[in-house]
């Protein structure tokens, strides 16, 4: 009231005076003035003869618990199933009062008092008769549950188990359920269920492992290899269109990172694992050795990621960039961030078992290429195979065609040049990362291997080290008196990474199936080589290491063999 009848004496008195300033009449800033010193005395008369308020929120007058029924069936379950529990145990629901007060300051109006109510359970839900080996996706009342932040636990049903604690410090005395696998959530919020415990159902694995494959399988081989996020335990986001927001390293499920996921059933499938060979993957990009650069690298130019990527101290904008399909798409992922193999490492130590670091190289050469081809008796001949096996790099040209250096001190160099010079001394170490400061042109093999030797004992070490595999060719070249120039490259190599990673990993070389029994020279004596030798004998290796693949039957060109006899058609 008292802002309307000030506006209006305001507005008469400058009226009366008449006249503008800077264009604006008399009489509309006598009324303005009115207006703001009523509204003060409004204010002032409201804060004083109004109450205070108070404002409260929903509260239970009754506390819901989801149906638990006596006497249920308890299913089995064979291999991977979601199914929905039964209510075994549950605490009385904790409430939590929350309270906020606003105003009430001098001119602030009433003071309002807001009152609002959580709900919080602890309760156990019987799955089924155990043995399981894991827990996977959770489900509450039909939704997937994030269940970040949320402190739970399950209980794989087996005859040796004990009483959950929580439920034993709320009873005092509590069954352990033995032979019944089941799950316990401490403290969960209600608000997102009605303020009710919600309807659970839970995929779990029990796989048939007695005399499986799954049962049998000790080791496996983790082979992403790039992909500059996939090892990654955490989430990592991008944002795309300035708004977007999608995960990078969270496509299997939205509550955790594809790593994590993938370690979870891996271990509930084939329990008996022991041992994870831990692929990571550089890109070659020439099969002749003296020219060909091995370098990390990126998928795309730029990525709003919400971790940047960063190898040896190589960031985005100065890694090699992949190659593109017809499409533009990258035809390989980038090599995976140092930290996200820092944190691979980390994950599966934690889980207890042992991993083995394996160096892989990706030889990132795109059709139509220009490059000279080493494997041709014409020097003119334009154009190498279109992303070939790593294997593949030798000399140029190759053993046995025209003008091929094998066999001289030429080819010394050119295997050399592959290797690089760099040492052991060329890596800064700061916590986890691990940064070249040896000369900037050199992208040898060396390179890549040191500084992998350097990232894994800043993660705390690995239990075996490959110094690299199936390097076949290059192997073959000879130097003069038939030396094996990458042979001695291998071996000082071991012995730099020895003195990196020390005396508890255990190092070899991975030799492919077709070279690790030896090599026959061709075109002149015959001779039989067995000139891996040197790298199993050496002192620093610690086994025979081969990749190995067996054929799955004897299917071969013509129609005179078993297979044949078979499969006629």
């Amino acid at each position: 009231m008292a802002t309307l009848v000030l506006r209006a004496v305001g507005t008469a008195v400058g009226g009366a005076i008449g006249g503008s300033f800077l264009g604006v009449t008399a009489a509309t800033i006598g009324g303005a003035i009115g207006a703001a010193a009523g509204s003060y005395i409004d204010s002032w008369l409201i804060s004083t003869t109004l109450p205070d308020q108070t404002i409260e929120g929903q509260r239970l007058d009754r506390l819901q618990v989801t149906t638990s029924t006596e006497g249920a069936v308890i299913p089995r379950v064979f291999g991977r199933m979601r199914i929905g529990g039964n209510i075994i145990w549950a605490s009385d629901f904790r409430e939590e009062i929350n309270q906020q007060t606003q105003g009430g300051g001098k001119g602030g109006g009433p003071k309002v008092t807001t009152t609002t109510y959580a709900y919080y359970a602890s309760f156990a839900i019987a799955l089924c008769e155990g043995v399981i080996t894991g827990v996977d996706r959770i489900w509450a009342d039909g939704e997937l549950m994030d269940l970040h932040g949320v402190a739970w636990r399950w209980y794989a049903g087996d005859e040796t188990q004990e009483p959950d604690p929580l439920i034993k410090a709320k009873m005092n005395e509590a069954p352990a359920y033995r032979g019944t696998a089941y799950l316990v959530f401490e403290e969960l919020l209600l608000e997102s269920y009605g303020n009710r415990i919600p309807q659970i159902t839970v995929e779990v694995f029990h796989p048939l492992l007695d005399g499986t494959p799954e049962g049998r399988l000790q080791s496996v081989t983790l082979i992403p290899a790039s992909g500059e996020y996939v090892y990654a335990t955490r989430q990592v986001t991008k944002t795309e269109g300035g708004a977007k927001t999608t995960g990078i390293n969270v496509n299997a499920e939205a509550t955790q990172a594809d790593l994590i996921g993938a370690l979870n059933r891996l271990q509930a499938s084939a329990s008996n694992i022991q041992s994870i060979s831990l692929v990571v993957a550089w890109f070659g990009d020439d099969l002749r050795c003296e020219t060909c650069k091995i370098r990390p690298g990126v998928d795309q130019p730029a990525k709003n990621a919400s971790t940047s990527w960063s190898v040896n101290g190589v960031s985005r904008s100065d890694a090699f960039l992949v190659s593109r399909d017809d499409k533009g798409d990258p035809v390989f992922g980038g090599t995976p961030a140092d930290f996200s193999v820092v944190e691979a490492i980390k994950e599966i130590k934690a889980r207890g078992l042992r991993v083995t670091f394996y160096p892989f190289i990706l030889m990132d050469i795109p059709p139509n290429n220009t490059l000279p081809d080493p494997y041709s008796d014409d020097a003119s001949t334009i154009g190498q195979p279109a992303y070939p096996w790593r294997g593949r790099i030798t000399c140029s040209p190759a053993p046995g065609f025209a003008g091929s250096p094998d066999k001289s001190e030429a080819a010394v160099g050119q295997v050399s040049a592959l290797f690089g010079s760099a040492a052991i001394g060329d890596f800064s170490v700061s916590g986890t990362s691990v940064s070249w400061t040896g000369p900037s042109g050199d992208w040898g093999l060396r390179r890549m291997i040191l500084h992998y030797a350097h990232l894994c004992k800043a993660a705390g070490g690995v239990d075996a080290f490959l110094i690299a595999s199936e390097m076949r060719v290059l192997n073959q070249v000879r130097g003069p008196a038939n030396s094996f120039s990458a042979i001695e490259q291998w071996s000082s190599l071991l012995s730099d990474v020895r003195s990196v990673v020390g005396s508890d990993t255990k190092l070899s070389y991975a030799a492919d199936w077709s070279e690790y029994f030896g090599f026959r020279s061709a075109g002149d004596s015959g001779d039989l080589f067995f000139h891996l030798d040197p790298i199993w004998a050496h002192e620093a290796c610690a086994f025979i290491g081969i990749d190995n693949y067996m054929p799955l039957s004897d299917w071969r060109d013509g129609f005179d063999h078993l297979d044949a006899q078979i499969h006629p058609h």
